[in-house]
Parts: C-alpha cells; sequence; structure tokens
C-alpha cells in the first residue's frame, strides 16, 4: 500500500510540475517574444465597433489596379515570415494581400502557447478583427472588394470557413486543412463557392471528417472543390521556397491560384438566395490536442499526390 501511495504521489508530482513548466514556458515565450509582431507587420488597421487597432502585412501588386483581394489567415503559431512570404507571393499573381494578426500581437514557434493563443482568442473576437480588416479594404482605392476572397492554413482554415459563414459578401474561401463544419444547415449560408485542401496523413483531421464536409457542401448547394492529398501530413504546405520547388505543395498552391483565378479574377459571381443565419463556433479541444500531437510528432514528408 505505501509503494502504491508513492507511486500516486509521484505522479501527481509530475503532472503538477508539467502543467506548472507549461504554465512557465508559455510566460516566458510571451515575455522575450513581445516584439516580433513588429518584425511581420507592415501595417495599423484602425479598429472598428470599439475594437483595438489590427495589426497586419499587407502585399500589394506591381500596377494600377483595382487587384482582386484576398485575406490570408495565419495558423495556430500567430503572423510569421512563412505567411509573411505566402502573401508576397499571392500578391505577384495580382491579388491584393492582406494577412492579419488575429492573435492581437501574439505569435510564437512554441506549440504549447501557440495552444494558448487559440484558446484566448475566441471565434467571435477573431471575426470583430475580420470586420475592421474588411471595412479598411472596402476604403482602399486600389481594392476590387467584391472580388474579396480568404484563405487559411490550420487554424486560419477553420478561422476562414468561421468568417464567409459570418461575412456575406465574400467571394470565395479557400480551406487549408482547417478542421471543418459538416452540418449542411450552417454551410448553406456560405456566400460563394469554397476550396478545401486536406492531407491524407493528417491525424489531427479524420478523413471521413472531409468526407462528410463534402457531402455536407453538396446537399447546401454551395459550389465545392474537395481534395485530399496522399501521404501528406498536416501543414504540409510549408513556405514559398518549398512551394515553388513543386511537389505536393507546389500542387496545392497552383489549385489555389486556378480556384481564385476562377472566382475573384474572372467576371463570375455566386449568388446564394439562402438567408445567412448566426453562427457561434465553438473551441474543439480534442482537434487541438490532435493538433499538437500532429505537430509534435507528424512527418513533414512532401510526397504524395493529389486525390
Amino acid at each position: 500500500m505505501k509503494i502504491l501511495k508513492r507511486v500516486l504521489l509521484g505522479l501527481i508530482l509530475a503532472v503538477v510540475g508539467l502543467v506548472l513548466f507549461l504554465a512557465g514556458s508559455v510566460a516566458i515565450d510571451f515575455a522575450v517574444g513581445a516584439e516580433r509582431i513588429n518584425a511581420v507587420t507592415n501595417t495599423t488597421i484602425p479598429g472598428q465597433n470599439g475594437g483595438p487597432d489590427v495589426r497586419a502585412y499587407v502585399a500589394i501588386p506591381s500596377g494600377s489596379g483595382p487587384f482582386p483581394v484576398v485575406i490570408m489567415i495565419h495558423e495556430f503559431y500567430g503572423l510569421n515570415q512563412s505567411i509573411v512570404d505566402r502573401a508576397e507571393g499571392l500578391a505577384r499573381e495580382g491579388y491584393l494581400v492582406v494577412a492579419p494578426d488575429t492573435f492581437r500581437g501574439s505569435t510564437t514557434a512554441w506549440i504549447p502557447r501557440a495552444i494558448y493563443q487559440v484558446i484566448t482568442n475566441q471565434p467571435e473576437q477573431v471575426n470583430q478583427d475580420l470586420d475592421s480588416v474588411y471595412a479598411w479594404i472596402e476604403a482602399q482605392p486600389q481594392a476590387q472588394v467584391d472580388r474579396t476572397g480568404i484563405v487559411g492554413f490550420c487554424y486560419g482554415g477553420r478561422a476562414s470557413l468561421n468568417y464567409s459563414l459570418y461575412n456575406a459578401q465574400l467571394a470565395a474561401t479557400v480551406i487549408f486543412y482547417g478542421s471543418p463544419i459538416t452540418d449542411p444547415q450552417v454551410l448553406q449560408s456560405l456566400p460563394g463557392p469554397v476550396l478545401g485542401i486536406f492531407g491524407g496523413a493528417d491525424s489531427s483531421i479524420p478523413l471521413e471528417d472531409v468526407q462528410a464536409f463534402k457531402s455536407a457542401l453538396g446537399q447546401a448547394g454551395i459550389p465545392h472543390e474537395i481534395s485530399i492529398y496522399e501521404g501528406q501530413p498536416h501543414a504540409f504546405v510549408t513556405d514559398m521556397e518549398s512551394i515553388q520547388a513543386g511537389g505536393a505543395q507546389g500542387q496545392a498552391w497552383d489549385q489555389m491560384l486556378r480556384f481564385f483565378e476562377e472566382n475573384l479574377k474572372k467576371n463570375t459571381a455566386f449568388d446564394n438566395s439562402s438567408p445567412q443565419q448566426a453562427y457561434n463556433d465553438t473551441f474543439d479541444l480534442r482537434y487541438y490536442l490532435a493538433l499538437a500531437y500532429e505537430h509534435a510528432f507528424g512527418t513533414a514528408s512532401q510526397h504524395g499526390g493529389q486525390h
């Protein structure tokens, strides 16, 4: 009995120690990284409806415009150089790209803090900040406002889907391995077509959820294109250098370009007569725990192709 008590006490102390370590590491990362956001932003967008100003990186194409617009939402690490480079890469294709910081000054490479960022920035707060971004876009003479789309990666994939359900003015939505919504009654409020790109080896998003998402979009009458890249883990599109090297990353990026070409650059429009319903997203602990595991232990192989 004494041995059992000692084992239990040891386990309790280990758990407490782990919790204290994680909490302390998040606080330390916050303290040492307070200025990181300054290196990856070039624009301050005025807050709307009492909200704070929004920091963002804005990439503008060469030429006179007006240009179709893409709002680009970062991964759960926050706005970083990888997203800045992707924004510049998309701008070279003729899009005015706005990559906002939706974590209000917080960005990291440390997974525990990345999870903390998601927990402490609720969907309604993110939508409020994206409303400020959209209002800023409306005021830009170089922006073709009625041709505004949104793309997000990882956490940003789910955030882009949520905002499309919130803002009926968006023309197109691209989701890179974001947790999908599978209720057709909710999805029927989407204002434009959807492209979803997922990894076949992504342990954080079950393939049956992806198939359910595809089915629900069909039931909702929303034009869609859902692709699964076999053998690819979560967050397999990593940076512009790898995208330009080809493989699955290049294929996925080119698929996004074709989708935006068709739905933003060309004079096409999807007229959704379904009334937009209020949708309040919830925090999915299971998904983010799986996401943390995938980032910590998932492979980064870039083999395989589109299915």
